[in-house]
């Protein structure tokens, strides 16, 4: 395979003169800061939050760097993971005339952020196994195929796809492959991000909001050579994650030891409701999962979805949705939630057996 990112940048982003901050035009220590027009007699706010964030947030790199064991180099942090799908549209598909592949069911703001940014989005189905369709992929490809979306752990299946049908894509593949990993602390499969310096067109995102707990700071991240970060950092907004944001999540990630706890206790408790799942009449099916959420089969599911509302339980409804006919998606909950979960589940079934 002879990958050339220079070949797939959009001409536009080539010539672009990035957006220089005052922060940029800085480098060493200083005293006094009258370089940004910041509001130098401070904030309702503790603190100096009226000063802007690192625009390039070193501090927290470094400590994303020791915990994923990539060098900062090949670290970029979005404004949660979407940032980081809008980004590689705008870097990598020329609008109206290049094509992105998905495999759905999957995470829909791959679509979403296609169509937003008036890029092609072709679909291979996943099989009945919810494994890649490597044949349909194949169909699919053209010249002007830009960058091959993959979930795995897929959402909302919850299961991995094959690691050899990925790396089979990666070695054939000239334009870029994005894998997006938001559950990969849950699953028993490596992350490919020890394969970075294997596949120079290799992006693979990863967030904050799952397994460590931090969705309300949005923190997504994106591995990738430096040549695809240098076009990240290149074209994002100077201050895309703000101070406090920065400060948590450096806070955060010196607690490994109790993320690694609660992701235990959550495939645990995961591994429970499945047997319990599994003996409840009306639950069909309970999909695999290397996840925090199951997918399960069930018999009327947005008749269930509806009276799990009136007892106040919120799951997702996914029956709309291609290969997922009949299905909810349910997010591991506390002992206390699962419980008033299967409580419920089993009162609609006495109510509805009569």
């Amino acid at each position: 395979m002879n990958f050339e990112i220079n070949n797939l940048i959009r001409e536009n982003i080539k010539k672009l003169t990035p957006y220089s901050s005052a922060r940029d035009e800085f480098s060493g220590e200083a005293k006094v800061f009258l370089d940004a027009n910041e509001n130098s007699l401070g904030s309702p706010l503790p603190k100096w939050y009226n000063r802007y964030p690192d625009p390039h947030q070193l501090q927290l790199k470094e400590k994303i760097s020791i915990v994923k064991n990539v060098a900062i180099k090949n670290i970029f942090l979005g404004n949660g993971s979407d940032e980081c799908i809008d980004l590689l549209y705008r870097i990598f598909c020329e609008p109206k005339k290049d094509n992105v592949i998905i495999f759905p069911p999957t995470y829909g703001m791959y679509e979403v952020s296609g169509n937003i940014n008036d890029i092609e989005v072709r679909k291979a189905l996943l099989l009945d196994d919810f494994q890649l369709d490597l044949i349909h992929l194949e169909n699919l490809i053209d010249a002007n195929t830009k960058i091959i979306w993959i979930c795995s752990p897929n959402n909302p299946t919850g299961n991995s796809l094959n690691i050899e049908d990925i790396e089979f894509i990666l070695n054939n593949f000239n334009g870029i492959v994005v894998i997006d990993e938001a559950y990969i602390n849950f699953s028993k499969q490596h992350s490919f991000i020890s394969a970075l310096n294997d596949y120079p067109n290799l992006v693979i995102i990863q967030t904050l909001s799952k397994a460590w707990g931090l969705a309300a700071l949005r923190v997504g991240m994106a591995f990738a050579s430096t040549e695809i970060i240098d076009v990240f950092n290149k074209i994002k907004p100077p201050y895309n994650i703000n101070q406090a944001t920065q400060e948590l999540a450096i806070k955060a990630l010196e607690e490994v030891g109790q993320v690694n706890d609660m992701v235990r206790e959550l495939v645990a408790m995961k591994v429970a409701l499945i047997k319990v799942f599994q003996q409840i009449p009306i639950i069909e099916k309970v999909y695999s999962s290397d996840t925090n959420f199951l997918l399960i089969k069930i018999k009327d599911a947005r008749k269930v979805y509806e009276f799990l509302l009136t007892k106040g339980i919120v799951v997702r409804d996914r029956s709309n949705v291609k290969l997922c006919d009949n299905c909810l998606r349910i997010t591991v909950g506390t002992e206390k939630e699962n419980t008033l979960l299967i409580d419920a589940l089993i009162n609609y079934l006495e109510i509805n057996s009569l």
